[in-house]
């Protein structure tokens, strides 16, 4: 599989997409055309044409799937996806509803390129129960793409010291399903992005890296440019399990 799973699509001080332009440039180098899913947004149009002026400066259409008349044909054709973010809840419901869950995993699995940003790198994962989003609406079920076999917490954050929010922390929250799942979560900070290649898992970025958790053991830090390899290895099993 080829995958470019982005925390974020903006970043302080950069233009949509900009901070990781070199990532998504290699990503998608020999592509013409991107079909470009916008369901975790209201907007359908309004998204995907600000996808597609970004594309347009790598010399790449853009395609929205909400045009198509057959969103599954568009999905068996295209040459690599991008599923955008927004709401994850919204997004794996407009999936299910379209028939795409199945479309989309098998399309990735024959070796297309999936890109995702926020929710849709949250899709990537085998559920979406460690996203931080509002349910705003009620999937059929918690159960998305597994494109990989560990969860994602996009836009971690880390405790501010001086802070005066009395709420859980993203690491207690994150404890917290721990305790009731037994699968590493991997906390993705502002700026950060994972790319796969097959059997290969690399940490990118701009910001200060990641973090991994895992039941019973404390968090463990990793930089930019970590190989995080070794979290695909239970991929057979959960590909056989989710069969």
């Amino acid at each position: 599989m080829k995958l470019l799973l982005l925390s974020n699509s903006a970043a302080p001080g950069h233009a949509y997409l900009d901070h990781a332009r070199e990532a998504v440039a290699d990503h998608l180098a020999g592509v013409e055309e991107l079909l470009f899913v916008p369901y975790a947004l209201a907007d359908h149009d309004g998204y995907t044409a600000k996808v597609a002026a970004f594309t347009a400066e790598l010399g790449i259409r853009a395609r929205g799937i909400h045009t198509a008349d057959d969103p599954r044909a568009a999905v068996a054709q295209a040459q690599a996806v991008f599923v955008g973010g927004g709401n994850s809840f919204r997004l794996l419901s407009a999936l299910q509803r379209a028939g795409l869950v199945d479309a989309i995993r098998q399309r990735v699995r024959a070796g297309t390129p999936y890109m995702g940003s926020s929710a849709g790198t949250n899709m990537a994962c085998p559920t979406l129960r460690t996203t931080n989003d509002m349910p705003i609406v009620e999937p059929a079920s918690f159960a998305a793409l597994g494109l990989v076999p560990f969860q994602i917490n996009p836009h971690y954050l880390d405790p501010h010291p001086a802070g005066t929010h009395m709420g859980e922390t993203r690491e207690e929250r994150l404890t917290q399903f721990l305790e009731e799942n037994d699968v590493p979560v991997l906390g993705l900070r502002e700026g950060t992005w994972l790319r796969r290649d097959d059997d290969t898992l690399t940490l990118g970025g701009i910001a200060a890296g990641a973090r991994l958790f895992t039941a019973g053991a404390e968090p463990v830090e990793y930089a930019p440019g970590a190989d995080l390899s070794t979290l695909l290895t239970a991929q057979a099993r959960f590909d056989n399990r989710a069969a």
